[in-house]
């Protein structure tokens, strides 16, 4: 039996090695029990709402088919479902799902990983990733289901049809109450923007284009294969990009990843900003220059440069695991100026609880035309009053009893990494050492790849040399 599991950010397989059209409608069927149980709950939040569900694909092989045989399951079981035109971004279905007022979202997308993979991404009613406790659900009921020997007789799959929807005009008019597209049309900014043959195509360089900038597009074409490359905006990503701002060409650069909750930014100089400092520069330009109120979220992986920009702002920080799903989740519940992780992602207070590349670009853009100095020049503005923040991750993969063993040792403490004295030992989401002087390392299993994950920041760059040499003795034990 197949086992399905949904990690960080929804279940991802091969496919046809496991993401197949029979455990698309199994899994399915799964999601579709907990969604009755729900309708049926007086107490629950879907308690009176019609059962719709909104269904959407990034640009992967077979997306809109899975997505079709997704339907026909949904269908079976009393739900019908309202399936995006195109290719279509995951804050754009996240959106959709509120401004539908569905009972939830089936979204057809692995995100940045390679593209012989596929996801099945489910969002609950308030456009927000699932939540832990509500995958566990559906996943007890697909071993349920399994155990039953459960079958779905579909008619030849990419045949069934369906409702169609165009979600984009809603989008763009929600993004116009986070944007100020006047002020980026006043600036007249050349920007490149990297859209990776992705869902990105036809939102973030029209939502550009629109307000006057002059744009450049990069990979601005349908390629289920990506170019033979990861969807990522990461600094090999957005290597063209940034030789291209290099030129003069352009003063800033804008990426996203395959289905654009991920953001990639290049400054003035063609330097590549981690999301790190992006999500800093975000807080420092709402806070500042739009006096927006509230607090900040970010992940325990997260630069704390973010911490101490908010307590120069006088702004609240809250940590949280990694997963956009805890960050949606306090974003539903407390005042968020700004929340956001350390891969890539950001939202905003307001907006959907759910990762936004488009949006995490257009606030950049706005805070150049607003500011008029390059992004680097406001870093080096705030680094003067906290200081620099230097950042790494390693991702290393590891046999099944190297992790595990790994992992355990780990997890019983450390008082040293190398040289460094642990000050204290942070278990929240993996093993997190904080060491003297700002500086930090963190060990993270993978999610959604088999891999293990070391974040380091440290305050100088010979610090990072240190730490780095540090923590790979201690990995190759």
């Amino acid at each position: 039996m197949a086992i399905i599991k949904f990690g960080t950010s929804g279940w991802r397989e091969i496919i046809a090695r496991d993401f197949t059209f029979e455990n698309v409608c199994l899994a399915t069927q799964g999601i579709a029990d907990y969604l009755k149980s729900e309708l049926a709950n007086p107490q629950s939040a879907l308690a009176g709402r019609k059962p719709v569900m909104i269904l959407g694909y990034d640009a992967r092989f077979l997306g809109r088919e899975f997505s079709l045989a997704a339907a026909e399951v949904l269908a079976a079981n009393g739900i019908a479902s309202l399936l995006c035109d195109r290719e279509t971004p995951t804050p754009v279905i996240a959106h959709t799902i509120r401004h539908r007022k569905a009972i939830g979202g089936i979204n057809m997308t692995a995100s940045h990983n390679p593209a012989e993979y596929q996801g099945l991404k489910f969002s609950t009613c308030n456009g927000a990733p699932a939540t832990p406790e509500v995958t566990q659900q559906i996943e007890a009921n697909i071993v349920k289901l399994q155990s039953a020997k459960w079958t779905f007789k579909s008619v030849p799959f990419g045949e069934y049809t369906c409702r169609q929807i165009d979600p984009q005009p809603a989008y763009f008019r929600a993004l116009r109450k986070f944007i100020k597209f006047d002020v980026i049309k006043q600036a007249k900014m050349k920007i490149a923007v990297e859209l990776m043959y992705g869902t990105g195509r036809g939102y973030l360089d029209t939502l550009l284009e629109n307000s006057g900038a002059k744009i450049t597009r990069f990979h601005d074409e349908k390629n289920p294969l990506f170019g033979g490359h990861h969807p990522e905006p990461n600094a090999a990503g957005m290597a063209g990009v940034s030789r291209f701002v290099r030129s003069g060409k352009a003063q800033l650069g804008l990426g996203l990843d395959g289905d654009a909750d991920r953001f990639g930014i290049v400054d003035k100089d063609g330097t590549w900003l981690t999301p790190n400092q992006v999500l800093t520069l975000a807080l420092y330009h709402l806070k500042k220059n739009r006096g927006w109120t509230g607090a900040v979220v970010r992940t325990v992986p997260t630069s704390h440069e973010v911490d101490a920009v908010a307590g120069l702002l006088g702004v609240p920080v809250y940590e949280t695991p990694v997963g956009f799903k805890y960050i949606g989740a306090l974003m539903e519940s407390e005042a968020i100026i700004v929340g956001g992780e350390e891969s890539g992602g950001l939202s905003v207070k307001g907006h959907v609880p759910e990762k936004d590349g488009i949006l995490a670009c257009l606030l950049m853009a706005e805070l150049v035309a607003t500011e008029k100095k390059s992004l680097g020049q406001i870093l080096k503005h705030l680094e003067k009053q906290v200081g620099e923040f230097h950042t790494d991750r390693i991702n290393l993969r590891f046999a099944i009893e190297q992790k595990a063993a790994l992992l355990a040792k780990l997890g019983s403490g450390l008082k040293r990494i190398g040289p460094f004295p642990v000050e204290k030992f942070i278990t929240t989401d993996g093993f997190k050492f904080l060491l003297p002087n700002q500086e930090w390392v963190a060990f993270r299993a993978s999610g959604t790849e088999p891999l293990i994950r070391c974040y380091i920041e440290a305050k100088s760059q010979a610090g990072m040399k240190k730490l780095q040499k540090a923590c790979r003795a201690l990995l190759a034990e």
